[in-house]
């Protein structure tokens, strides 16, 4: 009796052990399949941007930023959507939280802040939300793991531009066009002021801010007023609002296509932008752009982030050394000459020589 009780205990115990060790096997399994990520098996690296009011489509910041994901996206075999790759569009400030939470519920890997103007948002979700990655573009943020930082020298390319006006203006009359004044805004002010005096000391340049990046009807106005106060060439980093820029020049082409104004695009070639018809002739305002490669950007940080390198808390800089800000390939308007000068202004930076600021001084 007693051997058939220890044999039956001895069962019951090998029996519990059995399930036990599958349990414990099913576990291990689990996580050498999920592997840095924490993702289920069947998953695949998925990334979202959250877009400043300009929207997806301003032609500038943002359209940039999503033609990178979109590029990820395809070259990773990844569709629109939450399973893949994505965009949250925002109408206004009050969208950037809303959309950031939605961006968490659907589980996306990675989740981008477009523009400064997240900065606020992004940092109180990032503290609710730690176990999730985020990256913020054109602002930085300090003192968070799940946070990089992705800024631009927007100076060194805008100090390039203003070559490039000091050297083609025929009135010595050159304007710029701000979005909302702060500091990425004016690292474009600054340095396309630097550059233009460096070339032109006698030009006379009027910077003025609309308040907004979704504002073409303010953008107007304010080229309206400058190219009637003699301004031929407007540089615009002003996203939305920039497009108002180029719809004054192109109206005023249509009055007078020997009328010479022009438009400085910005963030991404705008040469298209600046296309106009008149009595079926094509002309173009688009006088060059200063890119800022947010594609190459967005796209470098999500290959990082998938291959396991998420650099937490770091902020990344991308400047003239890494080929991610300059003048656009379209250069057809630009003579040898300007094209030359720019070249030899590039070096002077490269090297040392010359330190461009990042805030406009008061003339």
């Amino acid at each position: 009796m007693k051997k058939r009780k220890f044999g039956l205990a001895l069962s019951l115990v090998l029996a519990a052990g059995t399930i036990l060790g599958a349990c414990g096997a099913s576990n291990d399994n689990k996580k050498e399949n999920a592997g840095d990520t924490g993702k289920k098996d069947d998953e695949t690296f998925t990334v979202a941007m959250i877009t400043d009011i300009g929207g997806v489509d301003d032609k500038s910041f943002n359209q940039s930023a999503w033609e990178g994901i979109k590029e990820f996206g395809e070259e990773n075999g990844l569709e629109q959507g939450t399973k893949g790759y994505d965009y949250l569009q925002s109408k206004s400030e009050a969208d950037y939280k809303t959309n950031l939470n939605t961006a968490v519920k659907n589980d996306f890997d990675l989740i981008y802040g477009i523009g400064y103007a997240l900065k606020e948002s992004l940092e109180e979700i990032a503290e609710q939300r730690k176990d999730t990655h985020f990256a913020i573009v054109d602002e930085l943020i300090e003192g968070k793991d799940n946070v990089v930082s992705i800024n631009f020298k927007d100076h060194e390319g805008s100090f390039l531009v203003g070559v490039v006006a000091a050297m083609m203006t025929k009135t010595d009359k050159i304007g710029f066009v701000g979005g909302v004044e702060g500091e990425v805004i004016n690292r474009f002010a600054g340095g396309f002021q630097a550059g233009v005096k460096a070339v032109n000391p006698d030009a006379e340049l009027q910077i003025e801010f609309a308040g907004s990046f979704g504002d073409a009807g303010k953008g107007q106005s304010i080229a309206a007023a400058m190219y009637n106060s003699g301004v031929d060439i407007i540089f615009q980093a002003a996203g939305g609002t920039g497009n108002g820029v180029f719809t004054e020049a192109k109206n005023l082409k249509k009055k007078d296509p020997n009328k010479e104004v022009w438009v400085i695009g910005v963030d991404r070639d705008q040469a298209e932008e600046g296309n106009v018809e008149v009595d079926g002739e094509t002309y173009n305002v688009t006088l060059t752009s200063n890119i800022k490669r947010i594609d190459i950007a967005v796209k470098d940080l999500a290959e990082k982030a998938k291959n396991g390198n998420y650099p937490g808390g770091e902020q990344l800089k991308y400047g003239l050394e890494e080929n991610a800000v300059g003048l656009s390939s379209s250069q057809e308007h630009l003579p040898e000459d300007v094209l030359k000068a720019v070249e030899e202004w590039k070096e002077k930076i490269l090297n040392g020589e010359v330190e461009v600021p990042e805030v406009p001084t008061k003339e």
